[in-house]
């Protein structure tokens, strides 16, 4: 049974995609009807998977066999992405009902589906790879969706990080394959106990490579850069999915490599503790400074990587005894989700009725939309932390995690100051958190409506939209209240997978000692923002308060650092490649003037002038001696190649 359904929940979604089309000829309602029943069934499937853990090996395919497993994180991230699909399959036929190039964005938004669950349901590096593969370049088509310009450069960003962090990924991966001789994640950490002392640099090197690669998909940064380009660009439903589920792909191989190779590696824990506090710390201010509302929200969903990462490092520097650090990871994944899903579906209600996202046009509009307003100072308050949302229970294991190790260190002796000074800057993001958060719920849902706001003349959210939001904002304080019989039901379940230490006793979610965090950091939230978003960023004005853009356009580090470098290189292989090609015209001339002494003339290299005859040749001959067809065949023959491969490897 567990062995049908892990096959199912992978390739099932592979073989919808192919009948988006054929339904779409048939009536549109007959694909929108066909596109909700698809992640419906998976999420059926998912939930059955939690009763039947298992494997399953498919061998030799794709050379090295496919391995997937069922149980623990690997089921409760599946039933999490079946959940997020199904809930943006709801509204989605509102938000695409006057687009163009639907068919194409639910087919890749079906394999997207697929290629996450194998993600989530591998057993193995190699498999885990090729679906992450897949999946990086399935949602390429959801950033590039609208096909404008902000949409395609975005999406060219997008992908430039997807085959960086690819390539990256793939170089670490061999180099643990040749390190260890396997890539099963139940077999690596008994080869990593055997591995030599000396050797343990090279899976440190070999970590690093497999940490950019996954990196690059979570937003951690510096390899952040697609995210804030991609979500203002995407489709409100995408916009959750890349959030709420497809940067989970990334942390989900980060824990991987966490907990099974290099655990107990203080470089390692060092590396993600430091990568993990600039991401939460750097897309907080940046989501602060925004005007934008989904850009503002796609900031928030890097800092909110950035609370993840601590809470890798720290079941690292807790070691057996992590059991709070491990919690707070799973449940934070869990609940950024749900939250995001909440928020991004919320952005693509009002975008739909207001055709615009930023600040200064939103003004106001929300102020007689009751439901909406609930709904979305629901998901605001479960990202910051609010006792009574399933952001304060997450955020509180993670803050206490880091608590504890500071104590265990004043306990031994040792320096916590560096410990302590990431705890208050966790505090001083939640702070940040909610003063961001404040600023987009008052300017939505409580300010003086801006002058020649656009209205749509039909009902602002759909029974199918509402019912999306409305029940993820239920789960979200539901789960907030009752802790003890869900959330840590939950993380009990899936920290196996993490190998995580036993808990000791009852944990007191709401105790005075645990809310105090949670407290601190709503008091910096209210400082900065009476103190800085309503003197520094806004200006108020006789037609009400105006959002001021302040953070300075020169500071893109695509703009200022990635696009100049790969421009540089381009230049730099030309200039190599003209140099070659010089030196290849001047042993030509050289022969000619050495071998020929008496025959000149005879042998004469073609100059430029007798290129121009391709002006004159008919176009069927011209296409068939261009580079574009050069690729074309090449691109034909390599699919071939990876055909055969795949079926008789």
């Amino acid at each position: 049974m567990s062995s049908f359904l892990l096959l199912f929940l992978v390739f099932f979604p592979f073989l919808a995609a192919y009948f988006v089309y054929p339904m779409r000829r048939r009536g549109r309602e007959y694909r929108n009807l066909y596109v909700r029943i698809i992640p419906g069934v998976e999420i059926f499937a998912a939930l059955l998977l939690l009763f039947a853990p298992g494997t399953v090996v498919l061998p030799q395919l794709c050379g090295l066999g496919l391995r997937f497993e069922a149980g623990s994180l690997h089921t409760t991230m599946a039933v999490l992405a079946a959940f997020l699909w199904l809930m943006t399959a709801l509204p989605s036929k509102e938000y695409f009902a006057d687009r163009e190039g639907v068919n194409r964005y639910y087919c890749a938004w079906m394999m997207t589906l697929g290629a996450l669950m194998g993600v989530f349901l591998a057993a193995d590096f190699f498999t885990l790879f090729i679906f992450f593969e897949i999946m990086s370049f399935a949602s390429y088509v959801w950033v590039a969706q609208n096909e404008n310009p902000d949409a395609l450069r975005a999406g060219q960003t997008y992908l430039a990080v997807a085959v960086f962090g690819g390539m990256m990924l793939l170089v670490g991966l061999l180099m643990l394959d040749h390190l260890l001789g396997s890539l099963v994640f139940r077999e690596l950490p008994a080869l990593v106990a055997a591995l030599e002392d000396g050797r343990r640099g090279e899976l440190l090197a070999a970590g690093l490579f497999c940490l950019t690669g996954f990196g690059a998909k979570a937003g951690m940064v510096p390899l952040h850069i697609w995210l804030p380009k991609a979500h203002p660009v995407a489709p409100a439903p995408a916009s959750a999915l890349l959030s709420g589920i497809l940067t989970k792909s990334g942390i989900f191989g980060i824990l991987i490599i966490s907990r099974y190779l290099l655990f107990s590696s203080v470089e390692w824990n060092g590396v993600l503790l430091l990568s993990g506090t600039v991401t939460m710390v750097l897309g907080a201010v940046l989501a602060l400074f925004s005007v934008n509302l989904k850009r503002a929200l796609a900031c928030s969903s890097m800092s909110q990587i950035g609370f993840i990462l601590i809470g890798v490092a720290m079941q690292g520097y807790l070691g057996e005894d992590n059991v709070l650090a491990a919690w707070g990871t799973v449940l934070h994944m869990v609940n950024h989700g749900l939250i995001k899903l909440v928020l991004f579906v919320s952005a693509g209600v009002i975008y739909l009725a207001t055709h615009a996202l930023d600040l200064n046009e939103l003004r106001g509009w929300g102020r007689n939309k009751p439901a909406l307003k609930a709904i979305f100072f629901v998901g605001a308050a479960a990202i910051v932390g609010v006792p009574g949302t399933s952001g304060y229970i997450s955020k509180t294991l993670l803050h206490e995690s880091i608590v504890e190790y500071v104590h265990h260190l004043e306990d031994i002796g040792r320096f916590a100051a560096g410990f302590q000074t990431v705890e208050w800057l966790f505090l001083i993001s939640g702070g940040l958190t909610a003063a961001y958060m404040t600023k987009l719920f008052a300017a939505i849902f409580v300010e003086k409506r801006a002058e020649k706001q656009r209205f749509s003349a039909r009902e602002y959210m759909t029974p199918a939209t509402g019912l999306a939001v409305g029940l993820t904002a239920c789960l979200l304080v539901v789960f907030g209240l009752t802790p003890w019989v869900s959330m840590q039901v939950i993380a009990e379940r899936s920290s196996v997978f993490l190998r995580a230490g036993e808990s000791h006793g009852i944990f007191r979610y709401f105790s005075w000692v645990n809310m105090q965090g949670a407290l601190i950091s709503l008091c910096i939230g209210a400082a900065v923002y009476l103190l800085i978003v309503r003197t520094v960023l806004c200006r108020r004005t006789a037609e009400g308060t105006v959002y001021l853009e302040r953070w300075p356009r020169g500071l893109d580090l695509e703009e200022l650092v990635y696009r100049p470098a790969v421009k540089g290189l381009a230049f730099l292989g030309a200039m190599c490649a003209r140099t070659a090609a010089g030196l290849g015209d001047f042993l030509v001339v050289a022969g000619e003037k050495l071998l020929y002494l008496k025959a000149p003339g005879i042998f004469v290299p073609k100059k430029n002038e007798n290129f121009g005859v391709y002006a004159r040749k008919p176009k069927r001959f011209l296409i068939g001696e261009t580079f574009a067809f050069d690729l074309t065949l090449a691109g034909i023959g390599l699919v071939g190649a990876l055909t055969y491969i795949f079926f008789t490897g």
